[in-house]
């Protein structure tokens, strides 16, 4: 979570002590977090990766903090929003990932995702809903996918959850529009974390920007909406080299 130059900035960066996308929302935070601090604001770490999470708190500035979160915790989202104290940002970014196709996946697995996902995110929103309010000027930002743009084989759960969220968010900066509160998404394609660290080049080869975004960039995509994108709300930003525009063609000299 974020806050102003005094207050209070909650990032969500959980998932579950499975290790599933543990790189990846740990270095998301490292380099928004970061931001934030370096401007003053003070950051609220929220995860259930407990040293982990602390460990991230330290590094970042003596303005930031950890708070235990489960996102799929009601009381837990309250505790965290808590101790952001004056709240003016809210990150979601907490994620797991399973891979089966629709014919194989149990319906455990298909639950867990969207339990952490998509009922997470819903959760944070509401809890964060009364701070951001008195803040008067709120920010809420969605971590989200190009999974949300398109289809991908063998991770409808994932996908299902990236399309809920896209629709989610825009309803929340209808609703929360009346308090001042701006809800965007961020969508990234590849992404080079140790997540995607069995992705080779060739998955990047044909796109206009042909390499993986590093999650340095898409915190700072994070930090300018954040900050600076005082008019959008109900927008995504994607943040995938060009990947979901279409593949480059060499065509023939003529």
């Amino acid at each position: 979570m974020v806050g102003n130059r005094t207050d209070g900035v909650a990032h969500d960066g959980a998932g579950h002590s499975d290790g599933t996308g543990d790189g990846r929302r740990a270095r998301h935070r490292r380099g928004g977090g970061a931001d934030f601090c370096e401007v003053g604001m003070s950051v609220v770490v929220a995860d259930v990766l407990d040293t982990e999470g602390e460990q991230l708190a330290k590094e970042l500035a003596q303005q930031a903090r950890f708070v235990h979160l489960d996102v799929r915790s009601a009381e837990d989202w309250a505790n965290a929003v808590a101790a952001a104290g004056p709240l003016t940002a809210l990150v979601n970014n907490a994620g797991v990932l399973t891979v089966g196709s629709i014919e194989t996946q149990s319906a455990q697995d298909f639950h867990r995702v969207l339990d952490a996902n998509l009922f997470g995110t819903w959760l944070g929103m509401r809890a964060a809903l009364p701070a951001l309010r008195r803040s008067g000027a709120g920010s809420a930002v969605k971590m989200s996918s190009t999974a949300g743009m398109q289809g991908y084989a063998d991770i409808g759960a994932y996908v299902a959850r990236k399309w809920a969220v896209r629709g989610l968010t825009k309803t929340a900066a209808l609703e929360f529009a009346a308090d001042g509160i701006r809800v965007c998404s961020v969508r990234p394609g590849p992404i080079r974390t140790p997540m995607t660290a069995e992705m080779d080049d060739s998955a990047t080869a044909g796109q206009p920007l042909p390499r993986s975004g590093t999650p340095e960039e898409v915190a700072r995509m994070v930090y300018f909406l954040v900050t600076q994108a005082t008019y959008s709300t109900g927008c995504e930003f994607v943040i995938d080299g060009g990947a979901i525009t279409g593949s480059v063609v060499d065509l023939p000299s003529q």
